[in-house]
């Protein structure tokens, strides 16, 4: 099958991004679970001011991801691949088999610890909109900010303290690019975070890992994640080191994938890959008003590409 699953990243919780599975029994453990490592409901944390704050968003993006695909798994076939965006790499690992969601959680649990550890407070991250890499890598380098995603040939996401924020964000204005603020207060997938690799690493090795037993790709270099050591390889890095979202959308497209969905919260990614693969069909489980509706969408799309 072409189908490949999507994982977001922060910045789209919303108070009502679990309403289409609080009451369906197969995502009730991930609920459940989710509630358990938060020490509060994890519905009523989607409400709440901080769930923007690390030590809340990225639990909470993994037990929405994870919940959207116990509801929606035994509707579809089994997907030619999947693979996630920052903290929905860790999502996209329990879909895939490597560990289970109650790990995957306490996972999520500790890395958000580890990187508000490593990260300085005056930090933060930035979409720069307009320039292609070779413009923007001097601006940052001469900053002190970093790459940190490099969504397409000029979409880019860049972490660093705010001074050099501020500092980027005014030369690449004068540029002609767009620069939007993100609510992520630590600068991800920067060196800024190197303090938390090893320990994180760590955590992983001393969690019960299994190969993946579906295709992945990893974010730092769009290559398959086939073992364990991998695994802890590419989710430990990731922390401190570029996110290559465009190979990775480019690597699924190039292994056959034609029908895209994203799980989890807003459609981030479903709009970032329409427009690069206007042959594929694209979709976020948000756009419907059921699971039952995204997957029936999800059957339709997979025989219109055959």
């Amino acid at each position: 099958m072409s189908l490949a699953l999507l994982c977001p990243g922060q910045g789209a919780q919303h108070p009502a991004m679990f309403d289409r599975v609080r009451d369906v029994a197969a995502a009730r453990p991930v609920l459940e679970a989710a509630s358990a490592v938060l020490g509060h409901d994890v519905i009523a944390a989607a409400a709440r001011d901080n769930r923007f704050d690390n030590a809340q968003a990225q639990p909470l993006l993994c037990a929405a991801i994870l919940a959207h695909w116990q509801g929606l798994r035994d509707a579809l076939p089994a997907p030619l691949l999947v693979a996630g965006y920052s903290i929905g790499e860790l999502a996209a690992h329990s879909i895939a088999g490597s560990f289970d969601a109650g790990t995957c959680l306490a996972l999520a649990v500790q890395r958000a610890r580890l990187m508000d550890a490593a990260s300085p407070a005056d930090a933060g991250m930035q979409a720069v909109l307009g320039l292609d890499r070779r413009a923007l890598q001097p601006l940052c380098d001469a900053r002190g900010a970093h790459v940190a995603i490099a969504n397409g040939h000029d979409h880019f996401i860049v972490g660093g303290r705010l001074p050099a924020l501020h500092a980027l964000a005014t030369a690449a204005l004068a540029q002609g690019a767009e620069v939007k603020p993100l609510p992520v207060h630590v600068p991800a997938h920067t060196p800024l975070l190197s303090a938390a690799v090893a320990s994180f690493a760590d955590a992983l090795r001393a969690a019960a890992l299994q190969p993946p037993r579906l295709p992945l790709l990893a974010g730092i270099d769009a290559r398959p994640v086939r073992d364990t050591a991998a695994v802890v390889h590419t989710l430990s890095a990731q922390l401190a080191q570029t996110i290559e979202w465009a190979q990775v959308m480019r690597q699924a497209f190039e292994r056959g994938a034609r029908v895209f969905l994203q799980l989890g919260p807003g459609n981030a990614l479903a709009r970032m890959v329409a427009p690069a693969y206007p042959c594929c069909e694209v979709r976020a489980v948000e756009e419907f008003q059921s699971l039952e509706g995204a997957a029936a969408w999800v059957r339709s799309a997979l025989q219109r590409q055959q």
